[in-house]
């Protein structure tokens, strides 16, 4: 098992670092919030739950898998149909330009993930350079962003499916079982059936999980390279012209509509109790997700402007099925995309759901939620508990929930998170400058600065529906705070 060859640091009552030039919290209620977990501590405590220890079986090709899962499903599927009416023939440089600033956010999380390899991912990294109170508002945005998402991304499993099964037998799930109360129906089956399928893998173990994963990714990578190779003898030069029709700022507008696209490239940074050698394949999966995943976004999206015109982007839901057809005068291709989107976002469900149960194996270790979160199978060497405890609760929301806003706030959760982990690297440069880090950002602080105002512009620039369902959630983070977390936090014990 991978460790820094450190012992753990024995913290003073603020939990903080008593490395030379790091702050020290003073006393009373400010000093309480602001309470650090020494990164020491952090990694030797890494992979120990509560009756076991997780199980370090994860290489670079997995952590790697793990994040393209996470990140290349719905975006794919139905994003240029949004995208496209706002950049034109263009929207190829807007996906460029929203993977470049995913980039600054992905180096940030490269850097962390090598430095601090644990399974709290950006809440861990927050609780050691600002405090336990800035560390709970990051698990509690990550909460929503994990645990939402996939109750909102199993809602759109089960449309695909439904084009999918009309597609190659003629029958489609009835609305009263394929869609929630409120949304036209009873309940929706499908959305609850690929939650469990995805809970019945990760119980078996997260290598196991993890190969179902891969294959995963490798078909709906395939689907698209196959994609790709159809669309391109439809490709005509005049569908490239004019390649701006609506300017550099509908380029922009579309670029911070496919940044969302980029979400789940952190993912790789909630395995790092369960990879193999951490601090030199974490930063080197996150890197390399992003990279795989922009150059197929870049692709697809070329192919399928230079074979539809794009004022032809309407449907924005099967816009790549809708080019196939055109260009093959044919249903098959179509079906046979459709299989790959069911596959693609199986793929999500399964590795956001993964996420999820790691950052609360996390938080529950640091005593800021239920205990029962962080109990470990010692056959499984899984947080079984809490593995089911999350598929339940996130398939019955998307069973019997109209998400609506609730699923848009994700993005600002997301968002929020980023931009703490921009910040976490500048603090850690300069409280740990001695911490060893297999990879580190260039430019620093620079670039860290960059990733933290982009997502701050990236905030800005939501809805204020999407704004007052955020403000709701964390409210009642901190309603949850004050009254569990902060008296039942393990430093807070170790206080008295």
């Amino acid at each position: 098992m991978a460790r820094t060859g450190a012992a753990p640091s024995t913290p003073d009552r603020t939990g903080a670092d008593p490395a030379p030039g790091g702050p020290t919290p003073g006393g009373g209620f400010g000093g309480r919030l602001m309470r650090r977990k020494p990164v020491d501590r952090l990694v030797a405590e890494g992979g120990h739950g509560d009756g076991g220890e997780l199980k370090r079986s994860l290489g670079m090709w997995q952590l790697t898998m793990i994040s393209i899962g996470a990140t290349l499903g719905t975006g794919i599927f139905v994003v240029l149909g949004e995208a496209v009416p706002k950049a034109g023939p263009a929207v190829v440089i807007s996906f460029v330009i929203a993977g470049f600033t995913a980039l600054f956010s992905a180096l940030s999380y490269a850097e962390l993930a090598g430095s601090i390899p644990v399974s709290g991912s950006s809440y861990s990294y927050t609780y050691a350079t600002m405090g336990e109170f800035i560390a709970w508002l990051c698990g509690w945005c990550l909460i929503l962003e994990y645990g939402v998402s996939v109750a909102a991304v199993a809602v759109g499993w089960g449309q695909y499916l439904n084009e999918l099964l009309d597609g190659t037998i003629g029958v489609t799930i009835p609305d009263a079982f394929a869609n929630p109360p409120g949304a036209g129906g009873v309940v929706n089956i499908p959305a609850l059936l690929v939650v469990l399928l995805s809970m019945a893998f990760l119980l078996r173990g997260a290598r196991e999980s993890a190969r179902v994963n891969t294959v995963m990714v490798v078909v709906k990578i395939a689907s698209l390279v196959l994609f790709c190779a159809v669309a391109f003898t439809g490709i005509r030069a005049g569908n490239f012209h004019p390649l701006m029709p609506l300017g550099m700022a509908g380029v922009s507008a579309a670029g911070a509509t496919l940044f969302f696209s980029y979400i789940g490239f952190d993912a790789a940074s909630t395995a790092g109790e369960e990879a193999k050698n951490p601090k030199r394949d974490m930063p080197r999966a996150i890197i390399l997700s992003l990279f795989i995943v922009t150059v197929l976004y870049c692709l697809v999206a070329l192919v399928a402007v230079g074979a539809m015109p794009w004022q032809q982007f309407s449907d924005a839901d099967a816009a790549l099925a809708q080019i196939l057809r055109q260009v093959t005068g044919q249903s098959f291709w179509a079906v046979l995309l459709a299989a790959g989107a069911v596959i693609a976002i199986a793929s999500v469900v399964l590795t956001v759901l993964y996420g999820q149960t790691r950052i609360l194996f996390s938080m529950s270790r640091d005593g800021l939620v239920p205990k029962i979160f962080s109990k470990v199978d010692p056959k499984t060497g899984t947080p079984r508990a809490n593995t089911v405890i999350v598929s339940l609760f996130c398939g019955i929301l998307a069973a019997l929930v109209p998400l609506g806003e609730l699923a848009n706030a994700t993005s600002i959760g997301t968002l929020f998170a980023f931009a703490l982990v921009n910040v976490a690297v500048i603090i850690l440069r300069r409280t740990r400058p001695d911490l060893p880090r297999t990879f580190r950002v260039a430019f620093s602080p620079v670039t860290p600065a960059i990733g933290f105002l982009l997502c701050l512009w990236m905030m800005t620039s939501l809805g204020a529906q999407t704004w007052k369902w955020f403000g709701i959630w964390m409210a009642g983070g901190l309603v949850l705070y004050f009254t569990y977390g902060m008296r039942r936090s393990q430093l807070a014990r170790e206080e008295v």
